[in-house]
Formats: C-alpha cells, sequence, structure tokens
C-alpha cells in the first residue's frame, strides 16, 4: 500500500472552486498524480467502511471527495481524463468497496449529463454534480437488460403537453435519497406508431412528491451504505427539459462500452484492498501461508495487467466497434472473476482474524460478491458476449 502523508482536507475544501454553465476547466484537479495521491489519502481519513457496511450513507464524505476531483476527470470540460476517473474509483473502493460502487455511480450519472445534447440541463445540473454539492446516481440496470433481450423494459411513459408521464416500479437503484436523482429509462407507449425510449432526469424533488415514492429494500448482506431504494413512479410528469436523451437507444449504445469500462475502478480498488490484507499478514503468517495457492505477487502480477488493458481500452472510450465493446466485456468478467479470487484468498492467508465482523477479509469477500452480481453481472456479460459472437453480419 502506498504510504502517503495526511491531507489538509480544510485547504481543499476551501479553495475557489467557482460553480458556472456550462462547468469550466478545474485547474486544482489538472495534475493526475497530485489528485489521486489527494483522494486516496482522503478517502483513508474520511471514509469508516464498517459503518457504510452497515448502512451509514457516505453523502458528506462524498462531498468532500467531489472538491478533490473524484468524480468529474471524465468530462469533457476535464480534458475526457476516463481512466483517471477510473483510477479515483480505484483509490476510494480500495478503502471501501461500497463508496467505490458510490463513486462510479455518481461519476456515470455526470457521464450522462455530459453527453446530453440538452445544453440547458447539462448547465443546469452538472456543475453541481461534479462539485458534490447535490448527488445521483444510475438507474439503467432493466434498461441494460432490455436491450439485451434480457427482461422488458418496467417503465411506461406517455407523451402529453409539456413533456411525459412516466409509471413504473424499478427494483434496487442506489445512491438515491430525497432531493437527490437518477437517469432513468421508460418506453413511450405510441398509439398507432412504433414505440420508443426516452432517457431522463428522474429528480426526487418536493414539488413531484405526490408522484414518486421511495420503498426501503430487503436487507442485504453487504453495500448497505449505498442508499439502495425500490423506485414507484405513478403519473411521474418529465418535463422536455429534463430529457437526456431522445430517443434513449442510440445515445445508450454510444455510451454502454464507458458505463461497463469504468466499472472497473470498483474491482481494481477491492482486489488491491485483498493484497493489501495478505501482505498485512506475511510476517506473522508467511510461514505457513506461503502453501496457498494464491500469493500476494501472483495476484497483483493480475491486477497490474488488469489496470494495463483497462488503460488502453480507456483511450478510445467511444470506439463503436463490435470488438472493442467484446473487449470491454471480457475484461469486465476477469476483473469481477480476480477480486473474487483475491477477496477468497486474504481471507484464507487472515485465517480467523479475517472473519472477525471488523474486519476488511469478510466485508472484502461480499464486495467482490456483489462485483460479480451488479449489472452487467457475469452471466448478463457472458449472455451479451455470446449475442455479439453469433450474429449474423449482413451482407
Amino acid at each position: 500500500m502506498n504510504q502517503f502523508s495526511p491531507l489538509d482536507l480544510a485547504t481543499y475544501a476551501s479553495q475557489p472552486l467557482a460553480l458556472t454553465a456550462p462547468l469550466e476547466k478545474i485547474v486544482a484537479w489538472e495534475h493526475n498524480s497530485d489528485l489521486l495521491r489527494n483522494i486516496h489519502v482522503a478517502a483513508q481519513q474520511l471514509l469508516d467502511p464498517i459503518a457504510i457496511d452497515k448502512g451509514y450513507y457516505p453523502i458528506k464524505e462524498m462531498g468532500e471527495l467531489a472538491k478533490l476531483g473524484a468524480f468529474a476527470t471524465h468530462l469533457t470540460s476535464q480534458g475526457n481524463r476516463f481512466m483517471t476517473a477510473i483510477e479515483s474509483t480505484a483509490q476510494i473502493a480500495e478503502v471501501c468497496g461500497t463508496t467505490g460502487f458510490l463513486s462510479w455511480c455518481h461519476q456515470v450519472m455526470g457521464f450522462y449529463l455530459d453527453q446530453s445534447e440538452n445544453t440547458g440541463l447539462k448547465n443546469r445540473v452538472l456543475p453541481n454534480h461534479a462539485l458534490g454539492n447535490t448527488f445521483g446516481g444510475t438507474a439503467l440496470s432493466n434498461p441494460m437488460k432490455t436491450w439485451a433481450n434480457i427482461e422488458p423494459m418496467i417503465m411506461r411513459a406517455k407523451k402529453v403537453e409539456g413533456g411525459y408521464r412516466v409509471s413504473g416500479t424499478l427494483p434496487w437503484i442506489s445512491h438515491i435519497a430525497p432531493n437527490q436523482y437518477c437517469g432513468a429509462v421508460a418506453t413511450v407507449e405510441n398509439i398507432g406508431g412504433a414505440t420508443f425510449d426516452i432517457f431522463f432526469l428522474l429528480a426526487f424533488d418536493e414539488a413531484r412528491k405526490g408522484a414518486w415514492k421511495l420503498n426501503q429494500c430487503p436487507v442485504f448482506s453487504g453495500m448497505e451504505g449505498s442508499s439502495t431504494w425500490q423506485i414507484e413512479l405513478n403519473d411521474y410528469f418529465v418535463p422536455t427539459d429534463d430529457i437526456i436523451a431522445d430517443p434513449a437507444k442510440p445515445f445508450i449504445e454510444r455510451i454502454r462500452a464507458t458505463f461497463v469500462l469504468m466499472q472497473l475502478g470498483i474491482g481494481v480498488g477491492i482486489i488491491q484492498g485483498a493484497i493489501n490484507d495478505i501482505r498485512a499478514v506475511e510476517s506473522q503468517l508467511g510461514h505457513v501461508n506461503q502453501f496457498l495457492e494464491d500469493q500476494a505477487d501472483g495476484l497483483q502480477l493480475g491486477l497490474d495487467g488488469a489496470v494495463s488493458r483497462t488503460r488502453a481500452l480507456a483511450n478510445t472510450p467511444f470506439d463503436p466497434s463490435k470488438d472493442y465493446l467484446l473487449d470491454v466485456l471480457d475484461l469486465r468478467i476477469q476483473g469481477a472473476k480476480l477480486s473474487l479470487r483475491a477477496t477468497q484468498a486474504a481471507m484464507l492467508h487472515q485465517g480467523a482474524r479475517g472473519y472477525l465482523m471488523t474486519a476488511n477479509p469478510q466485508r472484502r469477500l461480499r464486495e467482490a460478491q456483489f462485483v460479480a452480481i451488479v449489472t452487467p453481472a457475469i452471466k448478463h456479460l457472458r449472455f451479451l458476449s455470446h449475442q455479439l459472437l453469433t450474429e449474423v453480419t449482413p451482407q
């Protein structure tokens, strides 16, 4: 693990990061090495992974991480530095996998706004979102599965004067709360014509409170601090000013590979944390742990290879080719598998001390399982890869 001196967070919080519309380049975020160092140190200082794992939603801490640039380097105004955004998530996930997941949620919500042609919406929401003054996640699990022919679209919309009325129930949507928001998709019921989908900003505001409801989910075995809710909409009005993309599908297809690629940061951080856990007991238990199949050096070699592949793919985030998407899907699968392998190894290396509820290894095991099942899960990734490999190209 890299060792850094404590970060004076008060200094960074007081820096004049001015809100502008549109969001402008922020000089304090320009240097990748300094930015990542600051995020790493701040995550260690700010985050309590045990409390977060049990249900504490670290929204205040995320606001401070945002001021360091943790959730914005992939945006156009900051130079589309996608690898830096992935590494930022990794620095956070190395400390706390739940907050690493929230980092990705926040980053992709900003990504949707950044890539939208709705300039008014972008200028109204993105600056505060990037700076962690407002917060929002993503509700694309169901649409992603719909367009992969796994399940039908849940949200339904009707065209009305000035916008749309949306109804439906979505399970398990994270990084949302009253006065927050997410990006969501609904199918428009077009009587007498072809149906189409809209991608919109779903805001849980006071003005429309009677039309939305956040229902509590069952208790999960981990990631309880992710503020995950069931969304229930009943005739929820979406003004045209809140449309991210219409139609939605071409927009999502253009950003889909990057959406998946950016998830690599969650796994990378969890894997590095597991390797750290193995090294932490090497001096005491190395004489017996040497007989275990997976060792820190081998896992680190695998992780470094995955990071190198991620870096290469992050250089061309909008590559529309099938081969690019297949490479991203394969890397995401390999990242999930390595997460499971590394966290299992850390538990075996630490033994009973790693099995305590206050220990890192047992928590990281559950975080790695989440990486393997969160949309797109390993099974969905393989399903989609099979579709892409077997589809017939028109002659």
